[in-house]
């Protein structure tokens, strides 16, 4: 992965994440579709998550938990609000309790993640947008950049299994 720019915009009240990958759109988007491979980076490396259910369509509801070092566990939610793959997903994120049902539906935040086509690779930008600026400041605390920057940082590996892949059948290794 290539890091590319984070912003947190406190008028806006955003906080936008830039990331560049070797592989095809479509590619990029599979690491979101799949459960099991979200799972291999939605969460910083030393909070990684497991998707108890993952709808990916609009109106779909996902549920997963990141486990912490300590056997900690962190439950959220996802609504997806609306998709048009591979180039754009729009989902509402938020605290869960165990059971997946919302913490507090009035404390969630919506992401929108575009995935633009660079010919040799992938740029993905995701644009988190809260509903205060206190929500804003209680997540920058939480360490949401230095977690979002982790988590994407794992996508590589992904990408790199199909390139090995590719490589044992004889195929091209381009993305």
């Amino acid at each position: 992965m290539t890091f590319v720019s984070s912003t947190k915009d406190t008028e806006k009240l955003t906080f936008t994440l830039v990331t560049e990958f070797a592989a095809a759109p479509a590619r990029v988007w599979q690491v979101l579709e799949d459960p099991r491979q979200l799972e291999r980076w939605w969460g910083p490396p030393s909070w990684p998550a497991t998707f108890a259910t993952h709808s990916f369509a609009p109106g779909g509801r996902c549920h997963y938990y990141m486990t912490g070092p300590d056997g900690t566990t962190a439950h959220g939610w996802w609504e997806i609000k609306s998709m048009d793959a591979p180039h754009r997903l729009e989902i509402e994120d938020g605290f869960a309790n165990e059971d997946g049902s919302p913490t507090d539906p009035e404390d969630s935040t919506s992401f929108v993640v575009t995935f633009e086509d660079l010919g040799p690779g992938t740029r993905m930008t995701t644009v988190s947008r809260f509903r205060s600026l206190e929500q804003l400041e209680r997540m920058a605390a939480m360490g949401m950049e230095e977690g979002m920057r982790e988590a994407s940082g794992q996508i590589d590996a992904l990408l790199a299994e199909d390139a090995t892949e590719r490589n044992r059948a004889g195929e091209p290794a381009a993305g």
